[in-house]
């Protein structure tokens, strides 16, 4: 998840804030954000009833299955109680767990309540790591538990290039921790252990040939 401060470090710290739009069009641009948003929210809406009611028809499936009548066409996972839910839709929808459907699945269980709550936050609170780590952690376990339950391994291409897309829209201004020079006290042991080792080395030496030439 870098783009900047890859998968976030702790050192990010700050970024400017930088408004893409001239002043006349502020009230436009801001009309349009609140109508994507609203649009984002009603479908994210639909998606989530559907989820509720994939949700109760797998209740019915097991009932069935336990009568040795199962829909499911593949296996699913039961790494959360939520795997059920996942599998179904994946089943009813796509005719299995595809990578379409957990694309799907991460973008309006997933996404949506990140994108939404980082977009609240001023983007000045991006690149404090204690303001974002609780949602990119969720996030994290969110992709990691869908894609458990449609047994489709983690991580995987899509949920790499979802964390390099976060990367990209919301850290790619956070600085990343440059390397520094060590503390000059470990500079002047490193400097100084070679240079008084050579004379002692040269000594070692002097004395190793004398005793050479007084014993032939």
């Amino acid at each position: 998840m870098r783009a900047s401060c890859c998968f976030i470090e702790p050192s990010c710290k700050k970024v400017e804030i930088c408004n893409p739009y001239p002043p006349g069009k502020t009230n436009r641009a801001l009309s349009g954000k609140m109508t994507a948003t609203s649009f984002s929210l009603m479908i994210s809406g639909c998606f989530l009833n559907l989820l509720i009611w994939g949700y109760h028809s797998t209740e019915m499936t097991a009932a069935n299955a336990t009568h040795g009548d199962s829909t499911l066409s593949f296996t699913c996972g039961n790494h959360s109680h939520n795997c059920m839910a996942y599998c179904s839709l994946c089943d009813q929808f796509y005719g299995a767990p595809t990578t379409i459907c957990l694309s799907d699945l991460l973008d309006h269980l997933c996404l949506h309540k990140f994108y939404t709550t980082m977009t609240s936050l001023n983007s000045t609170d991006w690149c404090t790591w204690s303001n974002v780590s609780g949602l990119y952690s969720n996030l994290s376990l969110c992709t990691e538990e869908i894609s458990d339950c449609l047994e489709i391994p983690w991580p995987n291409p899509l949920v790499e290039q979802t964390f390099v897309n976060i990367h990209s829209k919301f850290f790619k201004d956070c600085p990343s921790e440059e390397l520094s020079d060590p503390p000059p006290v470990i500079v002047f042991a490193l400097v100084i252990t070679p240079i008084c080792l050579i004379p002692v080395m040269v000594s070692l030496v002097v004395l190793k040939t004398k005793n050479g030439d007084g014993s032939s």
